[in-house]
């Protein structure tokens, strides 16, 4: 439980939009994603606001592999 609150925390961002698709992407994904794809996301957190609005909204491409599917998963929040 400790883990999900240090992650809903990092969800907490200074643009609106990227708090809505956060949280939009932690209620709906967040029990279903595997091991690998939860450290993709938390990986996802460690970027600055402008970059990670940039890979949800299009603006960038994360490439492939896991990291590139929890971007999918996040634009479709």
């Amino acid at each position: 439980m400790a883990e999900l609150d240090r992650i809903r925390w990092h969800c907490r961002r200074g643009l609106l939009e990227l708090d809505i698709v956060l949280n939009r992407f932690l209620d709906r994904e967040l029990g279903s994603l595997s091991a690998a794809e939860l450290q993709a996301f938390k990986g996802l957190l460690d970027l600055s606001d402008n970059d990670l609005w940039d890979l949800v909204s299009g603006r960038a491409e994360p490439g492939t592999g896991v990291k590139g599917r929890v971007v999918e998963l996040l634009r479709s929040s």
